[in-house]
């Protein structure tokens, strides 16, 4: 079964934002991880303000539903609030995600292909023909 969850970009703000949904919702992050987490990567220096940022946190709302969120890094454009959101879509099945990936980038803009991720995704993001972002993954671990 294919899900559909709401992905927010913040400016830094996002463990804030999101210790505040927590205290609506209830419950525990699913996950939560920095950018200082991340494995080092050739030709990519992080700056020390980012290490503290948050480059994935998910709050489960339901059985089926979570809010996922993430600052951005001084390597990716600021969010625009009214665009900093995308709709996160996760498949059964890596063709489910390479067949919604293709469909939904037609006519549009990818802005990071479908690849395998050190975090255990096979994960792409594009940006459609009307200008919505979406997400789309399949957890390599799950087929």
């Amino acid at each position: 079964m294919t899900k559909v969850n709401t992905y927010l970009t913040f400016n830094g703000n996002c463990r804030k934002a999101f210790e505040f949904y927590r205290s609506i919702f209830g419950g525990e992050f699913s996950s939560i991880s920095t950018f200082g987490e991340m494995p080092t990567q050739e030709g990519y220096k992080m700056s020390k303000n980012d290490t503290h940022k948050i480059m994935h946190v998910a709050l489960p709302i339901s059985k089926e539903t979570a809010l996922m969120g993430s600052d951005t890094s001084e390597h990716y454009e600021k969010a625009t609030f009214g665009d900093n959101f995308s709709i996160s879509i996760h498949t059964d099945t890596k063709e489910e995600a390479d067949r919604l990936f293709k469909a939904l980038s037609e006519n549009g803009e990818k802005t990071m292909p479908m690849d395998n991720t050190f975090w255990g995704s096979y994960f792409g993001m594009l940006k459609d023909q009307f200008g919505i972002n979406w997400m789309v993954s399949f957890e390599t671990g799950t087929q």
